[in-house]
C-alpha cells in the first residue's frame, strides 16, 4: 500500500486526479522532494542560453542525473527501500532509457515523451518489485500498455504544469539582470520540478493498478454488466 492516501483508487485516478494527490504528497514530503530538485536546477544553469541542438546534448550527457532524481522519488512514494543491487539495475536500467530523450527532444517534446510513457515505468518497477534489466523493461511494456492514454496524458500534464509554472515566474522578472533571472529559474527549478519525479513516480501506482484490474475496457465492461445485473 502507498504511504499515503487517495481519494479515488490508483486504477480509476484520472491524470487531473493524479497531478493532485501528487501536489498534496509533496507538500507532505516537500524537504525530502526537493531535493530531487536539484537535478533541474542544476542541468537548467548549464541548458540556459544554449540552442535546441546543444541541449539535446545536455540531456544525453545529464541521462544519469535524471536517473538518480527519478530513482529518488520512486523511493519516496513507494516507500520502499531497495537493495543495493535494485538500486544499480534502477540506474543501469534509467540511464538507458533517458539517452534517447536527448535526440527526440531535438525534434519535439512529444516523442520524447511518448517514449518515457513506455519504457519509463522500467525504474519503478526495478524499486518495487526488485525485477532485473530484462524483466523491467518487458514489465514497463506491460504497464504501459495497461492504459497508455493515460501514461502519456500524465507526462505531458505534469510537464505543462512545471513549464507554466516556471514561465509564470520569469515573466514577472522580465527586464531584471541576467543574474537575477539566472537566480530566479534556479529556485523555480528547485521548487517546482519535483513535481515531474513524483508525479511520474506515482504513475506506476495506477498503471500497475489498472494492469491488475485488467484495464480500462475491462473496468467499463464490468461496471455495464454490474449496472445490467441490478435491480430496477
Amino acid at each position: 500500500m502507498p504511504p499515503f492516501p487517495h481519494d479515488v483508487s490508483p486504477a480509476d485516478r484520472t491524470v487531473g486526479q493524479l497531478v493532485a494527490d501528487t501536489i498534496r504528497f509533496y507538500q507532505r514530503h516537500f524537504w525530502r522532494g526537493l531535493a530531487i530538485g536539484l537535478v533541474v536546477a542544476v542541468f537548467n544553469q548549464f541548458a540556459i542560453g544554449a540552442g535546441r541542438a546543444a541541449q539535446g546534448t545536455l540531456l544525453v550527457l545529464g541521462a544519469p542525473l535524471f536517473t538518480l532524481g527519478f530513482i529518488g522519488a520512486c523511493v519516496l512514494v513507494l516507500g520502499r527501500r531497495p537493495t543495493r543491487r535494485d538500486y544499480l539495475v534502477a540506474f543501469g536500467v534509467g540511464v538507458l532509457v533517458f539517452l534517447p530523450v536527448g535526440l527526440l527532444v531535438w525534434f519535439f517534446v512529444l516523442p520524447a515523451l511518448a517514449w518515457l510513457a513506455f519504457a519509463g515505468l522500467a525504474v519503478p518497477a526495478v524499486i518495487a518489485e526488485g525485477v532485473g534489466p530484462r524483466e523491467a523493461l518487458r514489465r514497463a511494456g506491460r504497464l504501459a500498455g495497461a492504459d497508455y492514454t493515460h501514461a502519456l496524458g500524465t507526462l505531458a500534464t505534469l510537464v505543462i504544469v512545471y513549464f507554466l509554472s516556471r514561465s509564470a515566474l520569469l515573466f514577472l522578472l522580465h527586464g531584471q539582470a541576467d543574474n537575477t533571472l539566472r537566480t530566479a529559474a534556479f529556485l523555480a527549478d528547485l521548487v517546482l520540478s519535483p513535481i515531474i519525479f513524483l508525479g511520474s513516480a506515482q504513475l506506476y501506482l495506477d498503471q500497475k493498478a489498472r494492469l491488475e484490474s485488467g484495464g480500462p475496457r475491462r473496468r467499463r465492461r464490468d461496471a455495464r454488466l454490474h449496472h445490467a445485473d441490478e435491480p430496477d
